[in-house]
């Protein structure tokens, strides 16, 4: 609804929810970018801060474009060796989320191997994006304190409620039909074309409910999500930003607590399950708490966008 709003629309079509008519003219260099993210996660500590350097300092990062160099962004590493980084910037805001992004992967890396022998050094999937999420997340709230543009705050908050949709509510939303999907093929009940569409066109139009128009191409949508093919996989998003924010969250409100978040879940590796390492960390995504933290934040930043746009 709120996107309609700024849109000048009375109710989205599928096809404008990915419109934005808020855009940021600031430039941010490199350096700029550096000393953001930076200043926005010294709240992890100093001994957090040297290790950021380390990339930097050593040359793991690959910074701009270049002819015939991979597109996106992305973190590699192996046991005791570089995390390197490679950057595509932009000198755009989406350029300083990015490197926050991939950061938080390659010290999610080098605390797993200080942490941890060869065997149990490499994080699950489960938690592999938490970390990256969670410097995005602190990231956010950097901007909004610091900034005095309140178009650059609002155009920050649609950003951080724009990843909320496609990461929380519509990967779940994906994860359901993958398991209706699975369902249907355990009932012995044929997964033709027009029952895979089906499926997906209800859950479309219950997910996003009476604000959005589902337009009946949208049951099509399914065919071209490349997850489908590596089964519930999808559903790791959304726990994995719901972890994030929880842990920003506690980050922010507990002084303490950043260095339990490096002792007991960034130097985890593989240790322990994966419910049981965020359970160390005060996180039980298998009960309500978590959920309720998560949607409090959410629910916070949507009342913050509508004061600002009125």
């Amino acid at each position: 609804a709120i996107k309609a709003k700024l849109n000048g629309l009375d109710k989205l079509h599928m096809y404008d929810i990915y419109s934005n008519p808020l855009t940021s003219d600031t430039k941010y260099s490199y350096e700029d970018a550096k000393g953001i993210v930076f200043d926005a996660l010294s709240v992890l500590g100093k001994d957090y801060l040297e290790k950021l350097a380390r990339p930097f300092d050593e040359k793991w990062v690959d910074v701009y474009p270049s002819k015939g160099k991979k597109s996106g962004a992305y973190q590699w590493s192996t046991y005791k060796k570089p995390t390197y980084v490679l950057l595509n910037h932009h000198d755009d805001l989406e350029s300083v989320y990015t490197m926050a992004h991939e950061l938080g992967h390659a010290m999610h890396s080098l605390y797993s191997y200080e942490g941890q022998e060869c065997v149990n050094s490499d994080y699950p999937i489960f938690l592999a994006e938490i970390a990256s999420t969670t410097n995005e997340v602190l990231l956010t709230e950097y901007f909004l304190k610091n900034s005095k543009d309140e178009k650059e705050k609002e155009h920050i908050l649609v950003k951080f409620l724009d990843e909320v949709r496609t990461t929380i509510f519509r990967q779940t939303m994906f994860a359901e039909f993958e398991k209706q999907v699975h369902e249907c093929e355990r009932k012995k009940i044929p997964l033709t074309e027009e029952k895979l569409s089906s499926i997906y066109y209800k859950l479309n139009k219950l997910y996003y409910g009476k604000n959005v128009i589902s337009d009946k191409q949208i049951r099509y949508e399914w065919m071209r999500i490349p997850h489908f093919y590596t089964p519930f996989y999808v559903y790791k998003y959304a726990t994995g930003m719901l972890s994030a924010i929880c842990i920003a969250s506690k980050i922010l409100d507990d002084n303490k607590y950043a260095d339990i978040y490096k002792r007991e879940f960034l130097s985890a590796g593989s240790s322990d399950y994966p419910l049981e390492i965020l359970k160390s960390i005060g996180i039980d995504i298998t009960n309500d708490e978590p959920y309720k933290i998560a949607f409090d934040y959410i629910n916070a930043k949507e009342k913050e966008l509508k004061r600002i746009m009125k």
